[in-house]
């Protein structure tokens, strides 16, 4: 390798295992820095009609391919492949790099509850359990208003920016255009809702979601464009956004919060014939997805949010319950700031 190759695999990696404070990362970076690259490649990449991210995967795979192919050629088959290998891994690096400049380093951020009034002892089973009631009676109320009516992107992201007022954003975000991609029959047989484009800060939705499912989708994704990388952050901002939104946004936080904290009374018992029939489709979409690579893809994202220095890897999306009942709400129904 030569010495700027080097210096470049280097900088990855002490970027990647040195100890930056998050405090700082919170004030230089994720109130700072960010919020001007999100308000700068948002509004660029809502523009498109397609993913740019599709178009970055295909680039990068097709550069790859050209990249070891000339090597190769050039070289035979042992000496081009090693010197493939070592301009993978620059490139590499260099991804890495552009990924924490313009979204990875919200990872390090200081975490939510160290922002709001937390009571751990709050939390409990039988907080959780009623937690769950309060999602399955909200399920029965709102059936009837919430399936005639269709997402409303203006209404959800006004709420959406409430919300975020509330936990202390002084610089407004740019909601993502929900956006169709060339990975959705991968995230149908991953089961995965959506996905941030860390790099053109860009949504994307899966093609498979149930009207009742987007709302939350979407917020949760806005989520994670705001800068909140935590799982658990994301789909709290994602509650916050729903709960003060219309009748559709409501009933989908209680249809998504259903699967972190369960009734006290089996769901057949608890829930009315419509959520039920919602509860099916969903979990007849589970069931058509391949386990294998299911199970693979989740192994994979729990590796990369654990290297992310997220130490409860895939568990994180599940402490969303604790923030929801350990965090003290105001009159508004907005967490209280420390």
């Amino acid at each position: 390798m030569t010495r700027l190759s080097l210096t470049i695999v280097g900088t990855a990696a002490a970027a990647a295992v040195l100890p930056i404070p998050s405090a700082a990362v919170e004030r230089w970076y994720s109130t700072g820095l960010y919020p001007v690259l999100q308000r700068t490649l948002t509004p660029l990449s809502n523009l498109v009609p397609f993913a740019l991210f599709d178009a970055l995967c295909v680039a990068a795979i097709a550069t790859a391919a050209v990249a070891v192919y000339r090597q190769v050629s050039a070289a035979g088959w042992m000496h081009g492949l090693a010197r493939a290998l070592r301009g993978l891994v620059v490139a590499a690096a260099i991804v890495y790099l552009v990924f924490l400049v313009t979204w990875g380093l919200n990872y390090r951020r200081v975490p939510l509850p160290r922002k709001l009034v937390f009571e751990p002892s709050q939390v409990t089973r039988a907080s959780a359990a009623a937690l769950g009631d309060a999602n399955a009676a909200t399920l029965n109320r709102l059936y009837a208003a919430s399936h005639p009516a269709r997402l409303s992107v203006p209404s959800l992201a006004a709420s959406f920016e409430a919300t975020l007022r509330a936990l202390g954003g002084a610089a407004p975000i740019v909601p993502g255009r929900p956006k169709q991609t060339l990975l959705g029959g991968y995230f149908h047989q991953i089961s995965v809702a959506g996905m941030t484009d860390p790099f053109f800060l860009e949504t994307l939705v899966a093609p498979d979601l149930i009207d009742a499912e987007r709302p939350f989708v979407l917020a949760h994704e806005w989520g994670h464009l705001a800068g909140y990388a935590d799982e658990s952050e994301a789909n709290y901002v994602a509650w916050l956004t729903c709960r003060h939104g219309d009748a559709l946004a409501q009933y989908s936080a209680a249809l998504t919060l259903l699967g972190y904290a369960e009734p006290s009374r089996p769901l057949r018992d608890a829930l009315d014939l419509g959520p039920k029939i919602d509860l099916t489709a969903i979990r007849e979409r589970y069931r058509m997805t391949n386990e294998t690579l299911r199970l693979a893809a989740q192994r994979g994202y729990d590796t990369y949010l654990k290297a992310n220095r997220v130490e409860e890897g895939v568990l994180s999306y599940d402490a969303v319950v604790q923030l929801i009942l350990g965090t003290t709400l105001d009159d508004r129904g907005y967490p209280t700031r420390r």
